[in-house]
This record gives C-alpha cells, sequence and structure tokens, in this order.
C-alpha cells in the first residue's frame, strides 16, 4: 500500500537548499514593440534571470490612448512612470537588472535617476539621446507607405529585413488607431535627451553599439557620451545596425549574461570602442582629402 506521508516521497530540506531564486531582469524596448523585440533574447537570458518584459508601449492600447485623450503627453516620463508601476506592483523584487534598446534605454537612464537603489546593473543597446539627432525612416515609411525602407534601416544585413516583417509592418500601419499612437510617441520622443542623467547613474553599465547604426546621427559623438558615466563598459559590433539584440543576437545574448553575472572579464579588440573611434577618425580623414581637388582656373 502507497504511503501517504508525504515527507517520505521527497527530500524537502534538500530540495529547499538547492532552489536558488534567480535575480529578475527585465526588457524594455523601443519604438517596437516587446515581443518584435526579444524574441532572439528572452529564451537564453531565462537560463539564468527570472526575465519580465513589461508591455509599456502598446500602440492600439487603451492606457497609451486614453493618455492622449487626457491632453497627456506619451514621452519618456509617461514610459517611466508605466515601467515604475509594473515593477512595484507586479515584480517587486529589487534591485533589478535592467536591459534595453534604443528609445527604451532613456526610460531605463529615467527610473536609475529616479530609483537608483532599485536598480543593480543596466544594458544599454542602441541607446537613443546621449548625443545627436536620429534618423527616423518611420517617419518616410509612414508619409510614402515605403515599410520596405523602414525595416531595412535598422539593419546593416538585408537578409534581417525579411518579406514577412515587411508585411507584418504593412499591415500594423493600416489600423488608424495603432498609426495615431505610433506617431504621437514619435512626437513626444524623438527631441528627447538623456545626456543630463548619465553621470550621475551610479549602477555599473554596459552599453552595446551596432557599428554600421544608421539611425543615430553621430555614433562616435554618442559613444564620447556614454563615455561619462561612472561605471561603464561599451563595446561596438562590426557591421551591425540599430538592432544589435537581432542582428548579432548569439553574441549579444552572451554579452548581457556575462556582464550582469560578473563573468565578462575583458572586451576582444575587434570590439573596443577605441578601436571604432581610430577606424572612423581615418575614414573621416580619407573622405576629406579625397573631396579637396585643387582649384583649377581657365
Amino acid at each position: 500500500m502507497m504511503s501517504t506521508d508525504v515527507r517520505k516521497w521527497f527530500d524537502l530540506p534538500m530540495l529547499l537548499h538547492s532552489y536558488k531564486r534567480r535575480p529578475p531582469l527585465v526588457l524594455v524596448n523601443g519604438l517596437a514593440e516587446q515581443p518584435e523585440s526579444w524574441f532572439a533574447n528572452r529564451a537564453h537570458l531565462a537560463r539564468h534571470f527570472d526575465v519580465k518584459i513589461p508591455e509599456i508601449l502598446v500602440y492600439d492600447g487603451r492606457p497609451l490612448h486614453d493618455h492622449i485623450e487626457r491632453g497627456g503627453e506619451p514621452g519618456v516620463d509617461y514610459l517611466t512612470d508605466r515601467l515604475e508601476r509594473f515593477l512595484d506592483e507586479y515584480v517587486v523584487r529589487p534591485p533589478y537588472h535592467l536591459v534595453g534598446s534604443s528609445l527604451g534605454c532613456q526610460v531605463i537612464l529615467s527610473y536609475a535617476a529616479r530609483r537608483p537603489a532599485d536598480v543593480e546593473k543596466i544594458v544599454l543597446i542602441a541607446p537613443s539621446g546621449l548625443h545627436g539627432g536620429e534618423n527616423l525612416p518611420i517617419v518616410d515609411g509612414v508619409r510614402r507607405s515605403d515599410y520596405d525602407k523602414l525595416v531595412r534601416s535598422v539593419f546593416h544585413q538585408g537578409r534581417f529585413a525579411s518579406e514577412e516583417l515587411v508585411q507584418a509592418f504593412e499591415h500594423k500601419f493600416q489600423d488608424r488607431r495603432w498609426k495615431k499612437g505610433v506617431l504621437r510617441v514619435l512626437k513626444a520622443t524623438v527631441r528627447h535627451s538623456s545626456a543630463g542623467l548619465i553621470e550621475g547613474i551610479d549602477a555599473p553599465t554596459l552599453v552595446i553599439w551596432g557599428a554600421s547604426d544608421q539611425v543615430l546621427t553621430d555614433l562616435p559623438g554618442a559613444i564620447n557620451s556614454a563615455a561619462r558615466m561612472k561605471r561603464v563598459r561599451q563595446v561596438v559590433i562590426p557591421h551591425c545596425g540599430h538592432a544589435p539584440q537581432i542582428e548579432k543576437a548569439r553574441l549579444v545574448n552572451q554579452l548581457i549574461s556575462r556582464f550582469l553575472r560578473d563573468k565578462l572579464r575583458s572586451i576582444p579588440p575587434a570590439l573596443e570602442p577605441a578601436r571604432f573611434l581610430i577606424q572612423h577618425a581615418e575614414r573621416q580623414s580619407s573622405s576629406s582629402r579625397g573631396s579637396n581637388h585643387p582649384l583649377v582656373t581657365q
């Protein structure tokens, strides 16, 4: 006869001793919505972390449109409020590891400035708002219905701008409510700067750039700006655009995981920002010499 004494079925003290609660890791997207931003990263990062993906920016969602109808601006402060509320109500286990891409990096920095004690480490992927402006082909994509150009502008390698992804964006923009949400968020965030926050961020930070980023107008300037952070490490990935977490997912997953677990001992020479800055300066110098033709008089 089977014993009804549950204590004999398993060793509860041993299970409790071996169980280790994974630290919370929060992924914050940019202008792209969440599932599209992190599909190549979530499973890998979940091996070591309790991954959370808050839906703070849903273009056809009720919270965004209710906020707009009340006369509110859906800018970085609004998105930071949404992140703060999500963490306080549904995670409640600070300090957090925060990983963001593009606009999401501005939200993370805003949160870290508000709640420094609640932030363990930060990873910024192609962060906007640190220096210079942005090329926003999404605006032309909306005005001219050029969705292929919109998608291709994000990647260095054309194979990532698949026909399926282009069609998905085209389908989204047929929804007037979704389109209105995109344009209002763009208007409220396009000129926002996080440059004034970075020197006050205490959390260890890893910044990941794509060397072929066509969205950021001054990548060298942005790299130099990020260097002002107190505890920062930076990498620049060759042959990569504005979405390294997709285009170079395997490398980015390793960098994030190792950094957050204190196992990123050194930066490979090919990824060193100093190397990129030297190469960029050499290209600029070469280009300038090539354009200085002698004046010909007749």
